[in-house]
């Protein structure tokens, strides 16, 4: 299988470290979007959004991180990371929605306004700000609270958690902290502590060091 991707992001972070505990050997593609490596025809037939990830597995061209989340799952059974309970299954996709839905977002508009506006030379909006980083804490509460009687998002390890943990991730890198909710931070210390989880991690970690200009 062949995965394009921006080492970077937490959409891509979440599908290596899914491929990597079902034992799926990717041939990583990074697209270096500092450099504007992704626009091109080529890559924009492959997805017309232009965005990354893109997972190509022979004639099988698929984007949107969470559905590569559940075909991974889905054609690689051995560890089940995905029922095929109709109300077990919900349960995944409920919590795959819900980081598409509220925690991505949440988290992306404090990068954008913290991070991407200074360096692009527009003046920060603190108030929107503020209520991204709010939005963020009521997300860590929901977590919180749906893991009082559970060790992970679903009864049991699935992709739901490898997502909600690489975007969780992502927020500890611009200043947004979990510690004020013990169970999610215990839940996000092992997830973090996963063979594949520190792989993906360490692969990323490489992947920046070479594409960005020095």
């Amino acid at each position: 299988m062949k995965l394009y991707d921006c080492p970077s992001s937490p959409h891509c972070l979440k599908v290596r470290t899914v491929a990597y505990e079902l034992g799926v050997e990717l041939e990583l593609v990074p697209m270096n979007i500092v450099r504007g490596g992704w626009r091109t025809p080529e890559f924009e037939a492959l997805n017309p959004n232009g965005l990354v990830p893109v997972l190509v597995d022979g004639d099988f061209v698929l984007w949107e991180s969470n559905a590569i989340l559940t075909y991974l799952a889905g054609t690689h059974r051995s560890p089940a990371l995905i029922s095929t309970d109709a109300r077990a299954r919900a349960d995944v996709d409920r919590w795959l929605h819900w980081q598409s839905a509220h925690l991505g977002p949440a988290i992306s508009r404090v990068v954008f306004e913290r991070f991407i506006k200074p360096l692009t030379g527009q003046p920060v909006d603190h108030a929107a700000a503020a209520r991204a980083a709010g939005d963020f804490q009521r997300c860590c509460r929901v977590l919180e609270a749906s893991l009082r009687d559970r060790d992970y998002l679903a009864n049991q390890l699935t992709v739901a958690d490898f997502a909600v943990a690489c975007f969780l991730n992502s927020a500890a890198m611009v200043g947004l902290a979990v510690q004020a909710c013990p169970r999610t931070t215990a839940w996000l210390g092992r997830m973090l502590m996963r063979d594949s989880v520190r792989r993906a991690l360490a692969e990323a970690g490489d992947q920046v060091a070479r594409l960005v200009p020095s």
